[in-house]
């Protein structure tokens, strides 16, 4: 149940998915993999639509350089885990949600306890092979999954249904070289806030969601514009599931 300081924190939420609304999202899980230039807004922005339980890992320190992106690390910060630097932020800005922070690196040995029993995955990362392991394991759980890239001023976003949409390995069977990108901080602002509009309506069941699209942002010329993808018969994450689940 909301408190009467909730009603009144989520007032403008609740006059568009009512109560109800607001209570999944309180009830609500969310996993995110990164807290760099995605995983800050994301998790920022979760936090304060009230999102009830968010669950963040990422490997790395806070550094100079990431500065002009990732705004929930600040100067005073450089040094500390990215972890423990956003944990901080997210309880301040709202006390009625609980963070829970694992400075570690994603991989195969850890990564299922991770998401645990999350009700959808946030792709926050700036790695494929990451990314390939986040899609694998959500089709192994079923749970939904949130995409988000970005490079210089484009980004690029799009919502996996296991067993009903394309996944991340359908449109992008394989890797890019793995390079150190420019970023301006704006871009994955962008892409961030996409990721969580979509979050949030999964988890309130409002709209309609980036399945078997492909968002595509172009920053330079304030373009977007949505490509339509599909699942492929030959992918080795959908026909695995579809066998099993058949």
């Amino acid at each position: 149940m909301l408190d009467k300081e909730e009603l009144e924190r989520y007032s403008r939420q609740i006059m568009l998915f009512g109560e109800d609304g607001q209570e999944r999202l309180k009830d609500a899980r969310v996993f995110i993999a990164g807290a760099g230039g995605l995983g800050c807004p994301i998790a920022l922005y979760l936090a304060v639509a009230g999102v009830g339980r968010l669950r963040i890992a990422d490997r790395d320190s806070v550094e100079l350089s990431n500065l002009n992106r990732q705004v929930l690390h600040w100067e005073s910060d450089i040094g500390r885990e990215k972890v423990l630097s956003a944990g901080d932020k997210l309880q301040a800005a709202n006390p009625h949600i609980s963070v829970e922070t694992f400075h570690l690196t994603i991989d195969e040995s850890n990564i299922r306890e991770l998401i645990g029993d999350a009700d959808i995955i946030v792709d926050a990362m700036d790695n494929y092979p990451v990314r390939y392991l986040l899609n694998k394991v959500a089709h192994e759980k079923g749970i939904p999954l949130i995409h988000g890239a970005i490079r210089g001023f484009d980004g690029q976003a799009m919502t996996i249904i296991p067993g009903e949409s394309a996944c991340f390995n359908c449109v992008f069977p394989s890797p890019p070289p793995t390079e150190v990108f420019p970023v301006v901080g704006v871009t994955p602002g962008i892409i961030a806030m996409i990721q969580a509009n979509e979050v949030i309506k999964y988890l309130v069941d409002a709209g309609e969601l980036l399945t078997n699209r492909l968002l595509i942002w172009n920053g330079l010329y304030s373009e977007m514009e949505t490509l339509k993808v599909s699942r492929r018969d030959d992918c080795k994450v959908c026909c695995n599931i579809g066998k099993l689940q058949g």
